[in-house]
């Protein structure tokens, strides 16, 4: 017997929340950055240090590297959608400076000149991606 029009549908689902989820694409490019972090500091440690030699801490160092950018690339993707633009781009900026300071730092040179090096990358991280999100965010 059909309801008449008036009478709602009801789906089953009701109950379920809708979350946007990000595609596996979205999460495979934290993931793929953080695998070639992890190797180039190890790469980076192991010329800098035992005569090319791999050892089991240089192949700590490159996995715990990996995986803490990683971790917190996923977990600014998670939380970039609340964040005004400005504060995502301030984000963005001190990941990528905060990682690339800590890369220079590991060919054994001083925390001044690695931090000054940490700053000049993230200052252009923080110019390169306040201009993306400020041109394609919709108003």
């Amino acid at each position: 017997m059909a309801a008449h029009a008036s009478v709602p549908v009801t789906s089953r689902r009701t109950d379920r929340r809708t979350t946007h989820r990000p595609s596996t694409a979205v999460l495979a490019v934290p993931v793929v950055l953080g695998v070639a972090y992890g190797v180039w500091a190890a790469a980076i440690q192991r010329n800098a240090g035992s005569n090319g030699v791999l050892t089991g801490g240089q192949i700590v160092l490159g996995v715990v590297a990996g995986l803490l950018l990683t971790v917190l690339g996923l977990a600014l993707l998670r939380v970039q959608s609340a964040l005004p633009r400005e504060i995502r781009a301030a984000a963005y900026a001190t990941l990528f400076g905060c990682a690339m300071g800590f890369l220079y730092s590991l060919s054994d040179h001083s925390i001044l000149r690695s931090s000054g090096i940490g700053a000049i990358w993230g200052g252009a991280m923080l110019l390169v991606s306040f201009y993306v999100f400020y041109t394609h965010e919709k108003t």
